[in-house]
């Protein structure tokens, strides 16, 4: 699945909140939520790089006061971060389900 189409899944299946325009308070509730999720991703050890360029398009944006921009990226990396544990947590019993030929 496709970055876009997986964090449009996630959207609506309520994994994370509407990717919305916000102030800088946004933007910060919205980074440390994204930061949050990829520190947890980490933990599994199955964090993705798409999350961390996104985190860092994020905080680049707010640095220039582009806050609309950054509130939106923040919460795809926080999409991004969800999907990554997502993956870890259904693929550890996951592998048993392949069938040996």
């Amino acid at each position: 699945m496709q970055k876009s189409a997986l964090v449009l899944a996630l959207l609506a299946a309520g994994a994370v909140p509407a990717l919305a325009a916000g102030s800088e308070d946004d933007f910060k509730a919205a980074y440390a939520a994204a930061e949050a999720a990829n520190k947890e991703a980490g933990k599994l050890r199955n964090q993705w790089t798409t999350t961390a360029n996104t985190l860092a398009a994020a905080k680049k944006a707010a640095d220039t006061g582009d806050f609309d921009k950054a509130t939106a990226s923040a919460k795809e990396a926080e999409a991004l971060a969800k999907a990554s544990i997502f993956q870890a947590t259904s693929e550890k019993t996951r592998w048993k389900d392949l069938e040996i030929r």
